[in-house]
């Protein structure tokens, strides 16, 4: 009888650790954006990027951001920068301030939650997004090299 609660207990356990692994596999916890010459993001098949879903199952997001352009940072550098929706364009302002040497960002603004740095033509960055931050909702993704927000800019919706 003994025996066999523990065999019964074990076999439960083993179920319990493949299901947590295969809803882990299940989600992809990434995203593949592009950043181009003519200020817009877009994904691998060159769609505009407006809204990124973020899967509520993942601790951490990444964003892979490419700069598919071929001009230089200080042109027209791309970054991916994390706030609320309501702070972008104070943000914004703020990182003009900063400097190209700066990526454009306030320095300890506690209102970027997450940013890559400034990347100009063929390089690539990646900025991993704390999922329980942004968990509540309106947050928004966006570019913070001058006057680039406008157009460059999405929604983060975990789902």
């Amino acid at each position: 009888m003994k025996g066999e609660l523990t065999m019964i207990k074990n076999g439960l356990l083993v179920s319990l650790f493949a299901f947590a692994y295969s809803m882990s596999m299940g989600a992809d916890c990434s995203f593949d954006l592009k950043g181009t010459d003519v200020m817009t993001y877009t994904d691998a098949s060159g769609a505009p990027v407006t809204q990124i879903n973020v899967p509520a199952s993942c601790s951490e997001f990444t964003i892979n951001l490419t700069h598919a352009g071929k001009m230089p940072k200080a042109a027209m550098g791309h970054n991916v920068v994390i706030a609320k929706e309501s702070d972008v364009k104070d943000v914004a302002k703020a990182g003009v301030k900063s400097g190209v040497a700066k990526g454009y960002l306030p320095e300890n603004d506690a209102r970027v939650i997450a940013a890559t740095k400034l990347i100009g033509g063929g390089e690539k960055t990646s900025v991993k997004v704390p999922v329980a931050k942004i968990k509540a909702g309106g947050y928004d993704f966006f570019c913070s090299y001058p006057g680039h927000e406008i157009k460059m800019r999405g929604k983060l919706i975990v789902k």
